[in-house]
């Protein structure tokens, strides 16, 4: 990865063109963050195509939690295909089984219904039984894009030696720093190599209210401050 890539959380169309205008490299689109983001409408999607040329990554998540049932899978496979006819670039998606370990049967479902479209593995790998088995378990997977992470369930201020490590691992060119990332964590951020960032949260007054570009422009600089 060449430079730093910022990726904004976009409700709708309004979030979408704030986040362009502010200097965001790309969109994760998500509806019903009070239930952490899941799948939004194909509506949602085919707007912001028309007006916005930042590539959408859009989220496949059908519930709260980081499970998903065959009837679920099936579900989210018929939504990508209308996603992508819609104008996704790309797709958010993961999932756990009952012990705490990836669930490679769903996800390898998901992989080949977006095939051959990029995917990031979002969060569920911090909530994981066993984070480096998850971490072995996803970097392998076809058309990975990048990895969603805190390095802890609790946010990127739990999770910063765990964010390390895994650098250190040689994962920083798929990690995508996202989950209560504040201004502060940047630049140890920027230190371990990392150069992927997801804010949502940080550019907005607060989930009842839209994107705001200024916020979005402050993030650009502390992302790419020398």
């Amino acid at each position: 990865m060449t430079g730093s890539l910022l990726e904004v959380i976009a409700l709708d169309l309004r979030d979408a063109i704030a986040a362009e205008e502010g200097g965001a490299d790309r969109l994760e689109i998500v509806a019903d963050m009070a239930s952490d983001g899941l799948t939004p409408a194909v509506g949602t999607v085919a707007a912001i195509a028309k007006e916005c040329a930042l590539p959408q990554m859009v989220m496949l998540r059908p519930a709260p939690g980081f499970t998903a049932t065959d009837e679920e899978i099936e579900g989210l496979r018929q939504n990508a295909r209308a996603l992508a006819e819609a104008g996704a670039a790309g797709f958010v998606f993961g999932f756990l089984d009952a012990g705490g370990a990836v669930d490679l049967v769903a996800t390898e479902a998901l992989i080949h219904a977006v095939a051959p479209l990029p995917w990031t593995f979002h969060r569920a790998v911090d909530h994981a039984a066993n984070v480096q088995a998850a971490w072995r378990a996803v970097r392998l997977l076809p058309n990975l894009a990048t990895v969603l992470t805190a390095g802890s369930p609790a946010g990127v201020g739990d999770g910063m030696a765990t964010l390390k490590t895994r650098a250190d691992a040689g994962d920083a060119p798929l990690i995508l720093v996202g989950g209560g990332l504040r201004r502060e964590h940047v630049p140890v951020l920027l230190d371990y190599g990392l150069r992927a960032f997801h804010v949502g949260s940080a550019v907005r007054g607060s989930w009842a209210e839209p994107v705001d570009a200024r916020l979005v422009r402050l993030w650009r600089g502390f992302i790419d401050a020398p």
